[in-house]
């Protein structure tokens, strides 16, 4: 593991976003909302800012961000792919569920998931698995580091780590299906692009799952 040149902890993670959100005139009492600097979102959770799907929750107040249970339905793998060769993931974004089908047929799961907070997060289309991470670290992207110079560079696996235990990275750049810690997200509008779902989840997902497994985001 690469040690960061700076590490930050999260303490003074913390302590730097509240003073930010003080300067830009957005704090308040501690039970307050602020707004996430990244997607503009307003934020519930841990006072200041934070690490994307690290111990906040993002809402979209012109979408129903209620836990969608109703179109939580299993689905037949035929409609959206032509084999399984390597097995298959359909990410329903309006269900906000991961459906899961094996090579061979014979395991079938459906996960409830987080999904992207806003348009402009989401990315659609097929795609594949190219990695398998236990115990994943975590680094802001280019673009969220430029817009918010105070995240850290890195952050280490662990309680605090928003990706989880588990991840399960795309093709697409800096996109990944992994779990989260903060178990509010789930069956929400929350994310800033990932897909997530309970550790325990991502774990049998992470388990079934192959390099090469096919991935649908509709």
């Amino acid at each position: 593991m690469i040690t960061p040149k700076n590490p930050v902890s999260r303490r003074k993670f913390l302590t730097a976003s509240v003073a930010m959100g003080a300067a830009a005139g957005l704090a308040a009492p501690a039970l307050a909302q602020a707004i996430d600097p990244y997607t503009g979102q307003p934020l519930q959770g841990t006072a200041g800012g934070a690490t994307p799907d690290a111990g906040m929750v993002q809402y979209d107040a012109t979408q129903d961000s209620r836990r969608n249970i109703s179109s939580f339905r299993m689905q037949d793998w035929q409609p959206y792919f032509s084999t399984l060769t390597n097995g298959a993931i359909l990410v329903d974004l309006t269900s906000r569920a991961l459906h899961f089908w094996s090579e061979d047929q014979t395991v079938y799961k459906l996960f409830p998931t987080s999904v992207p907070v806003s348009p402009d997060l989401t990315r659609t289309g097929r795609t594949e698995i190219i990695k398998k991470v236990k115990g994943p670290s975590w680094a802001p992207t280019p673009e969220m580091k430029k817009r918010n110079p105070e995240w850290p560079d890195f952050v280490p696996p662990g309680p605090d780590n928003p990706l989880g235990t588990h991840a399960l990275w795309l093709s697409w750049q800096y996109y990944r299906i992994h779990g989260t810690h903060d178990t509010r997200k789930i069956g929400r509008k929350s994310s800033n692009g990932c897909i997530g779902l309970y550790n325990e989840h991502i774990k049998q997902l992470y388990d079934l799952t192959k390099i090469g497994t096919q991935v649908l985001l509709i």
